[in-house]
């Protein structure tokens, strides 16, 4: 596989194949990766936040990065991210209530009951403020957190979030009656994946059938992270929430008022929210810098893990 995509320096290089000498440029993880010689049971904990317990995972020292997942994501969505940067960072990730372990909030789902969320898990892990990263739903709830409450993120990643096309979408919108109907066979069915996360994993084209929707090539993710994706995202009580919540919240006329740095991250060949939204948040976000990913879906930090990592640590570093 040989196509160009963009670095953290902003020029076009070539991409090299799984085997080639330039691991940072490659699909996939490369190696051996550090968060499968963790022992994260000594990182979890749970938080109590207005009342809510929220499954968080917090290791590390310095100043703060905070990783906010997606729609039917779970805080491992970030395992490539979390032991790297917490060589030099204080790193935070968690499941947000109805996702992963966390169970469902008291109050219905909202982005903005999210952001609250974020809020207060802030001030019960002590941080005044942070570098907040969101993927897609994650995205959304972190462009909220940094509106609604500015003192709290120093700089922002927004990494394919959702929030523009996705408000009012007319073909989710259209969907939503069927998918109510159908919720529980389809959390019965996430969740026969979940409990068999490893065996899926094990086989290519379970794979493609699992994430071939999330990612440009499932077959190269590996086994060990594949089975985490989908063990962290199956049968969990938030979807239908959280996706109505996904539609349902307008923030354009907001996007303006962020005034942290700002990077908007996107892959080319992102299936699920419009890559052409990158362009709309570049040009709403003041100041803010936008770097695509060719030959990448929707999970950049997933399926191109050694160069969002540094491009993520040159963004803190600015």
């Amino acid at each position: 596989m040989t196509s160009t995509m963009p670095m953290p320096g902003g020029e076009a290089v070539a991409a090299v194949s799984q085997n080639g000498r330039r691991p940072s440029e490659v699909y996939g993880p490369v190696g051996r990766s550090p968060w499968l010689d963790i022992d994260w049971r000594e990182h979890q904990r749970w938080t109590i936040v207005h009342g809510q317990p929220v499954n968080t995972i917090d290791l590390g020292s310095g100043s703060p990065i905070v990783f906010v997942h997606g729609l039917t994501g779970s805080w491992p969505n970030w395992l490539e991210q979390l032991p790297v940067l917490a060589a030099e960072h204080r790193v935070i990730a968690m499941d947000l209530p109805g996702s992963g372990h966390s169970p469902m909030p008291r109050e219905r789902i909202s982005i903005s009951g999210y952001a609250r969320l974020l809020d207060g898990l802030f001030d019960e892990l002590q941080i005044d403020s942070a570098a907040v990263v969101g993927n897609s739903m994650g995205g959304f709830v972190s462009a909220e957190l940094a509106i609604a409450f500015p003192q709290r993120v120093e700089r922002l990643a927004l990494v394919a979030p959702a929030g523009l096309s996705t408000y009012h979408d007319p073909r989710a919108t259209r969907a939503l009656p069927a998918l109510r109907r159908l919720e529980p066979a389809l959390a019965a069915c996430t969740a026969w994946g979940a409990a068999n996360a490893d065996a899926i994993a094990r086989r290519p084209r379970l794979r493609e059938v699992i994430l071939g929707v999330l990612t440009s090539h499932p077959s190269l993710l590996g086994a060990p992270l594949t089975a985490e994706l989908v063990r962290g995202g199956g049968g969990k009580p938030g979807f239908m929430q959280s996706l109505e919540a996904n539609l349902d919240y307008h923030v354009r006329d907001r996007l303006s008022e962020i005034a942290c740095p700002t990077l908007i991250v996107w892959g080319e060949r992102d299936r699920v929210v419009t890559a052409r939204d990158a362009d709309v948040y570049a040009e709403l976000i003041p100041g803010s810098r936008k770097v695509m990913f060719e030959d990448t879906g929707h999970l950049a930090m997933v399926e191109r893990p050694a160069a969002f990592n540094a491009l993520l640590k040159e963004f803190l570093s600015e």
